[in-house]
């Protein structure tokens, strides 16, 4: 479990440019499935045939990362960046950065706004150590996308890195394919795109599967650490099952069997309610005339920042709970 993780962390996918996530997925799902499907706006669709007579469950988890684009290049050299998807801009002073085609550079902030405190996206540039605008021009172009670079390590039982969100729950949904056997439910596994920006794959996937119920697979904040947000999730105290968001009322009976998909495994869990944020549910539950949708979601400190962190234990909670779901719903 802990190796496809690993592998999926490391891999370049920007918001918009999933394309080698989605081969890197292909290829770890293809021997667990019956058909693979790229669709036009690059979800990884992957079934994995039921009976007659079972459900179609939709798990949807994306497979892009926040990241910074390309909108200009100096005189020197230094790149002016704009976001795409949720930036925190305090999260990312003088933090390494890489591009797809492996240029690497220093995400910085004009020093003086930002000793002042005003941490404005237009204020902030990328040194790749260009010293002209042609030399930059060599090395990338407009529209080009950097994310945080994987710097991963552990703590214990604990990994940390960026892109968790999502990778995490896409490693999840393999790792639940891997070790579903032959059951009654059909199930479409939807590795969605541009979630960071308006979960765009998730609307283009529900409405083309149109499943009898979808689970969409993400992380979520933690209240654990020192005078952090208000929220009753914890690291390491299992998976946490969503009532809601601001973006979802996840559908009660959904809920239930999630919960009780959990204690039927042995799986701990946790009830989560969340202020802000959304994920796929969102889409998945407003498709068509509205699908009976809910959700897992990967306790994670650190939330859209270099150094995202989850808990194994809450990992391996998740596979049991979502193997027990499809089984049993």
């Amino acid at each position: 479990m802990k190796q496809t993780l690993l592998s999926l962390i490391s891999a370049y996918g920007a918001t918009g440019r999933e394309t080698n996530v989605a081969n890197i997925i292909s290829e770890m799902v293809k021997p667990y499935v019956d058909d693979i499907t790229i669709d036009s706006m690059g979800n990884v669709i992957a079934t994995k045939k039921g009976q007659p007579g079972g459900k179609r469950i939709m798990l949807a988890a994306h497979t892009d990362h926040i990241g910074f684009v390309v909108i200009g290049i100096e005189e020197k050299g230094f790149l002016r960046v704009s976001n795409v998807g949720g930036i925190s801009r305090n999260n990312s002073f003088t933090r390494r950065v890489v591009f797809e085609n492996g240029v690497s550079g220093v995400l910085s902030h004009e020093i003086q706004d930002f000793n002042a405190g005003n941490f404005t996206m237009d204020k902030m540039f990328i040194d790749i150590g260009a010293k002209t605008r042609e030399e930059a021009e060599a090395m990338v172009d407009l529209g080009d996308v950097a994310v945080y670079a994987p710097d991963i390590f552990e703590m214990g039982d604990r990994v940390v890195g960026p892109a968790m969100d999502d990778r995490a729950g896409c490693a999840i949904v393999v790792e639940t394919l891997k070790a579903l056997k032959d059951t009654k439910n059909e199930v479409i596994a939807a590795f969605t795109v541009q979630e960071e920006v308006g979960m765009r794959g998730a609307w283009a996937a529900a409405y083309s599967i149109n499943p009898d119920v979808g689970i969409a697979l993400d992380v979520t904040m933690c209240g654990d650490t020192p005078k952090g947000i208000h929220i009753a999730v914890n690291l390491g105290e299992g998976i946490a099952i969503k009532v809601m968001d601001s973006s979802v009322i996840c559908t009660p009976s959904v809920v239930k069997s999630l919960i009780d998909a959990a204690e039927r495994s042995g799986a701990k869990y946790q009830r989560e309610v969340l202020v802000g944020g959304g994920t796929d549910t969102t889409a998945i539950q407003l498709t068509r005339g509205g699908i009976p949708s809910g959700a897992i979601s990967i306790p994670c400190r650190y939330v859209h920042s270099a150094a995202e962190t989850i808990d194994m234990n809450d990992f391996e909670a998740g596979v049991k709970t979502l193997v027990s779901f499809i089984e049993n719903y």
